[in-house]
């Protein structure tokens, strides 16, 4: 078998066109975080997170790009922009969601925009309240930030007393789009119908798979080498026995053909699934399978896991994904690659470790910890791990190509809901 890596150096020129060309666009996700798992035999994205929520994981230097490319990004958006508002998750006892929220905001208004934080505050109501601005929290760092209500704060928008020319979301909209968003008259990024209220895994991938196909022919190379096979099984009731038979015959399919790649490529290991809700995010609603006959067999812990994703939200339609394992390792702990994006221009990334889980399994879930990534040894100096650019050039490519995706994936959405 060819190595691809070495195509990719020689195709390198063409390669890069080809993104340009496909990157055409004011509409390329404001920012995004990209998933990528790296087997040896096959590299490929598993994940794309359009409202990140590791700005804290970030290196120096790469804060420092992210400030020039978010300002960049915001005026080709909303030019004249001066005064941002975040709306953010409502975790307000989570302090290092918190803390990822306080970078994003420096990182605002160091490229130049005044900006100020919100959120529904719908679970701490009393917030909200005429007369209290704002909560002040501490994150898991010591530093301070403030949190407005955002109900509030539009009151102040109609009464004249505020004004913005940009929202930026960075919560996923897991339950729906609140009132307040859809009568808020201001431009939001990312577009509020990307939430996962209507956000589907499978889509993303379906997209992502088209280009990786054409990036393939490129390289002439089988694109699987670059993707992940998948299925999808809808109406599941994950608590009934004919369901989740339904869902185990799908899973063996997926099996099959999976093996006949392995085969193909003359790879020994054994192929395993990966069991997730076709929406969500923070890793949740996941379990891994290697064997079909696992899903029949489930227990009462993994299918309560499966049923309800983040704010409770039950789950009936759910996506089976090759699995992909991973070979790096960093202080004996599993890890596996994030990059983060603005308008698809690189900002850094970090490893996502964890030291109770296999090569095989889920790594964003509890016990994990982050290693600032370094693409560039000279530059990225307050780093602490650094990756060969070669090989980080590959999760560059395709975390291009997830933020590709991902904007055909929001234009559809957008489109289906006129």
């Amino acid at each position: 078998m060819d190595d691809p890596i070495e195509k990719i150096k020689s195709k390198q020129e063409e390669i890069y066109r080809w993104l340009k060309e496909n990157e055409i666009s004011k509409e390329l996700p404001l920012y995004s975080s990209v998933d990528v798992r790296d087997a040896g035999f096959k590299a490929a994205v598993v994940d794309t997170n359009l409202f990140p929520a590791g700005f804290n994981n970030l290196c120096e230097h790469g804060i420092e790009d992210a400030i020039k490319y978010i300002r960049q990004a915001v005026l080709e958006r909303v030019p004249g922009c001066e005064n941002i508002l975040i709306v953010a998750e409502e975790y307000t006892r989570n302090t290092w969601y918190l803390e990822n929220i306080r970078v994003l905001q420096d990182i605002i208004e160091k490229a130049g925009f005044h900006v100020l934080t919100a959120t529904f505050l719908t679970i701490q109501p009393g917030f909200c309240q005429e007369g209290i601005r704002y909560v002040e929290l501490t994150t898991a760092t010591g530093a301070s930030i403030k949190i407005h209500c955002f109900k509030l704060i539009l009151k102040e928008i109609k009464d004249g007393l505020k004004s913005f020319e940009l929202i930026i979301l960075n919560n996923d909209l897991t339950t729906g789009i609140p009132d307040v968003l859809k009568d808020s008259n201001i431009p939001i990024y990312p577009s509020i119908q990307a939430g996962w209220h209507s956000r589907h895994k499978s889509q993303h991938f379906k997209h992502t798979a088209d280009l990786v196909l054409e990036f393939a022919k490129i390289l002439q190379v089988d694109s699987w080498l670059f993707s992940c096979l998948d299925t999808v099984v809808d109406q599941i009731d994950i608590n009934r026995d004919k369901d989740r038979q339904l869902m185990m015959d799908s899973a063996a399919d997926l099996f099959k053909r999976i093996q006949a790649k392995y085969d193909e490529h003359h790879i020994k290991e054994k192929p395993y699934i990966v069991l997730k809700s076709d929406s969500g995010t923070y890793g949740m609603s996941v379990v891994m399978i290697e064997d079909p006959k696992e899903i029949a067999d489930l227990n009462r812990r993994s299918r309560n896991r499966l049923n309800k994703g983040k704010s409770s939200q039950l789950n009936t339609r759910f996506l089976l994904q090759e699995g992909v394992p991973t070979i790096y390792n960093f202080d004996n702990q599993v890890s596996e690659v994030v990059i983060y994006q603005i308008a698809n221009n690189l900002v850094g990334g970090f490893y996502r470790m964890n030291a109770d889980k296999s090569s095989r399994e889920n790594l964003n879930s509890q016990g994990m910890t982050f290693k600032k990534m370094c693409p560039h040894l000279s530059k990225y100096g307050d780093c602490s791990a650094h990756h060969d650019l070669t090989t980080f050039d590959v999760y560059r490519i395709l975390s291009r190509i997830a933020g590709i995706a991902a904007q055909r994936e929001v234009i559809q959405l957008e489109i289906d809901k006129k």
